[in-house]
């Protein structure tokens, strides 16, 4: 399990200065983390598709945006993403919880669970699966695409973060 207090630590100590998302129980510790600390700001989003494009704003205004969201909202965004993101090069490191992972979950989760990984390959979004293992080689493998301009997911796994630090 990793921290999720010493993960932001990690996340703004690479210059990451700006949060939004959709809220989803297995990102509740980040959340947490983001709202009580004030460091950087954590704007709630009322869809996926709408973060995406505060992530763009934020961008555009000299931040480096961190998009958190469910799995369940690939599909509102993937158009945002494909249509502005990956024509305009603007990096955003996207934080997906994986609901739904090995068919494990409610029902309503189960299948954009088993097709995110394809989806994204689908709409030549670059992703890795972190895990407390490779949470550093990961950061690093997504820095690299950040610098190159495109977006980068990072998709979670239940149980990856405490809930609360």
């Amino acid at each position: 399990m990793l921290s999720s207090q010493s993960f932001i630590d990690r996340l703004t100590d690479n210059g990451f200065n700006f949060f939004t998302g959709v809220p989803c129980s297995l990102l509740s510790g980040l959340i947490a983390c983001l709202e009580e600390s004030g460091e950087a700001p954590y704007i709630p989003a009322v869809r996926e598709d709408a973060a995406v494009g505060l992530c763009a704003g934020a961008y555009m205004a000299g931040s480096l945006p961190v998009l958190l969201m469910q799995n369940s909202g690939l599909g509102y965004c993937l158009n945002a993403f494909t249509s502005l993101n990956l024509i305009y090069k603007i990096p955003t490191l996207v934080i997906m919880s994986w609901r739904g992972c090995g068919g494990k979950d409610a029902p309503e989760h189960i299948i954009m669970g088993e097709i995110n990984e394809d989806l994204l390959k689908t709409a030549g979004m670059d992703f890795a699966v972190l895990t407390p293992e490779n949470h550093q080689d990961v950061l690093q493998q997504a820095m690299l695409k950040i610098k190159e301009g495109l977006p980068f997911t990072l998709l979670v796994k239940k149980g990856i973060f405490d809930e609360r630090h």
